[in-house]
């Protein structure tokens, strides 16, 4: 059983701030597959591992930066979760490599495409990294919209309000026809913003990048 402790204490606390969770038939039983979600909330990362958690039976292992394990209480917490730290400033590649070789090895990869929180709550550009590990692992990827948790805990704020949020789940996107072409910027780019599409469609929002 995964996580024995935290699966007794967590979700209840989480339920505070879950107004819904659609889709979760999308969701495959088991792994390897990649979440890939907006970003807006501290909040984002405690929905996301309670709901599929629960339904996996396995520990979702989010791409984390490193900052974040600078602290030693935070360390600790990140270190359980399975957190994998990222060196932005690096490029994030030592991460990546981990983390398609915990894909290869039937994990869960959990990633915010935008890199980092919306301070505005709104979709901004998507990175290509979530491209990048589905290429790689040749596993799909799980759209997720969240919607609410930018109003419960935006960036900067420390307390989370009670509100509640809601978490849409779309359907494994496969990327079998992108496996033999050579992975260029542009072919990154395309799988990035077809990611981003069906993220902003989840969390009912409009993607207007490329």
């Amino acid at each position: 059983m995964t996580y024995p402790i935290g699966k007794k204490i967590i979700p209840p606390i989480a339920n505070l701030w879950i107004r819904k969770v659609n889709g979760l038939e999308n969701a495959p039983k088991k792994g390897p597959f990649i979440i890939a979600a907006n970003h807006s909330s501290y909040m984002d990362h405690l929905i996301i591992v309670c709901t599929f958690v629960k339904h996996t039976d396995q520990k979702v292992h989010f791409l984390s930066k490193k900052e974040h394990f600078d602290n030693p209480l935070k360390a600790a917490w990140h270190t359980y979760a399975g957190a994998i730290p990222i060196d932005r400033e690096k490029g994030g590649k030592e991460a990546l490599r981990w983390a398609v070789k915990a894909l290869k090895h039937g994990k869960i990869i959990a990633i915010h495409p935008e890199g980092t929180r919306s301070q505005t709550g709104k979709l901004m550009k998507g990175k290509t990294g979530a491209a990048q590990l589905a290429l790689k692992a040749k596993v799909p990827v799980v759209p997720v919209g969240l919607i609410g948790t930018f109003e419960i805990l935006p960036k900067g704020k420390y307390i989370p309000k009670l509100k509640k949020a809601t978490m849409n789940i779309g359907k494994p996107m496969y990327f079998n026809e992108y496996y033999k072409k050579p992975v260029t910027k542009r072919l990154l780019r395309e799988i990035t913003t077809k990611i981003m599409k069906e993220i902003a469609k989840l969390s009912k929002q409009k993607y207007n990048f490329n």
